[in-house]
């Protein structure tokens, strides 16, 4: 059989972390073990009936089976400026400055693919989303400095560690996979940074309706219009599945990624932009999440905090999140030794590395496990077995 070697670029990528997790633990699974598995941020909760329903009667009309555009439906783009409106008290103009996306992650790849030329600089923190460092950076020919988020900074990236002269620089919060949280102030010195290098700030915002404690996470374009955010369904509204997300921004970054997406893709589905008008529309006029998100985010807060409590009764240090659902703490040794031990104890977890290198010794777990299922995997830990 004839053999097909891939492009440098596609080798240069590392295995995607959860295919090596799951490589971990699929002896485990096969040989009839229970696994408690913490690993991939993929909401156990079901989508909202409201939504799944609208979904449905929209994919009964003939107009919503078709082609949408790259840029998405303008009812949905509209019902996205009308939320920014809400949540953030900002003026959007839907028809300049929102892209609908097929999640988040497409448009955090693209927006690359249309801003960054050959031999140019991206900065990504470090833990941090592996694409910000992986195709964004390798698919471009870019270089990429990775600057490390560290505990003693409250895992914010610091810019005067930032090299000058960078294409763009990627950041989130709250974040994955440290649960680390900001505020406006804090992005207004990194947007003011960005521009006076001539940097493009991109703000990956996907986790902004996970918070606890009654902090409310800020967009990066209340710090300035300069810049691109992109938001996302997934979290939010448990809608992993159906791949839907947003660019909010200045209108020459949405023009560039509209351009790019118009070669690449023919839009999400018209149906499934139907529901997520509904799905904003949930929001009242005050902004503040409505009840049955709010009922969600309870649920995970109570995980939470059985998590972070039982882990701390282990004597791990750990801190209790204000963003996101992942827990991240030091495990004391070799995140990938620990990870392997946590798999002897049929319970499934993502090593710190894989966010990046400086995050050695630290480990994510996300608290998409039913209270009973992580008292479950506490008392696998404290015994040190999985009977």
């Amino acid at each position: 059989m004839t053999t097909f070697e891939q492009a440098d670029r596609l080798k240069a990528i590392p295995p995607y972390l959860f295919v090596r997790l799951e490589e971990l633990s699929r002896e485990k699974k096969a040989a009839g073990w229970d696994m408690v598995d913490f690993g991939i941020g993929d909401p156990d909760l079901p989508t909202p009936g409201i939504i799944v329903e609208e979904m449905a009667k929209q994919a009964c009309v003939n107009e919503n089976q078709k082609y949408s555009s790259s840029a998405g439906e303008r009812d949905l783009r509209v019902a996205v400026a009308k939320w920014y409106e809400k949540r953030f008290g900002l003026d959007i103009d839907p028809d300049t400055q929102v892209c609908v996306t097929i999640g988040s992650k497409e448009a955090i790849f693209n927006i690359a693919q249309a801003f960054v030329n050959c031999g140019e600089t991206i900065i990504a923190p470090s833990p941090g989303y592996p694409v910000y460092s992986g195709a964004s950076t390798l698919f471009n020919e870019a270089k990429c400095v990775k600057v490390p988020l560290r505990a003693e900074k409250d895992w914010l990236l610091d810019v005067d560690e930032c090299p000058e002269g960078a294409k763009m620089l990627y950041l989130n919060y709250p974040n994955n996979p440290t649960g680390a949280t900001c505020d406006v102030a804090y992005l207004k010195k990194v947007y003011d940074w960005c521009k006076a290098n001539g940097t493009i700030l991109c703000y990956d915002n996907a986790y902004s309706e996970m918070c606890y404690d009654g902090y409310q996470a800020p967009s990066a374009l209340q710090a300035g219009p300069d810049c691109i955010e992109f938001g996302s369904f997934s979290k939010t509204f448990n809608m992993t599945g159906f791949r839907l997300g947003y660019a909010v921004g200045h209108p020459d970054l949405i023009a560039g990624l509209k351009k790019c997406k118009g070669q690449i893709d023919s839009g999400a589905p018209i149906f499934i932009q139907k529901a997520a008008i509904k799905a904003l529309e949930l929001y009242g006029d005050d902004g503040k999440l409505p009840k049955i998100i709010a009922d969600n985010m309870a649920v995970y807060a109570e995980r939470r905090k059985v998590l972070v409590d039982g882990l701390k009764k282990l004597g791990y240090k750990v801190n209790m999140p204000k963003g996101t659902f992942y827990v991240w703490f030091d495990c004391g040794e070799d995140s990938f030794e620990f990870t392997k031990k946590m798999v002897d104890l049929g319970i499934i977890v993502t090593p710190g590395t894989g966010f990046g290198e400086s995050a050695e010794g630290y480990i994510r777990m996300t608290v998409t496990e039913p209270v009973e299922r992580i008292r479950l995997a506490l008392e696998r830990m404290e015994r040190g077995s999985y009977q």
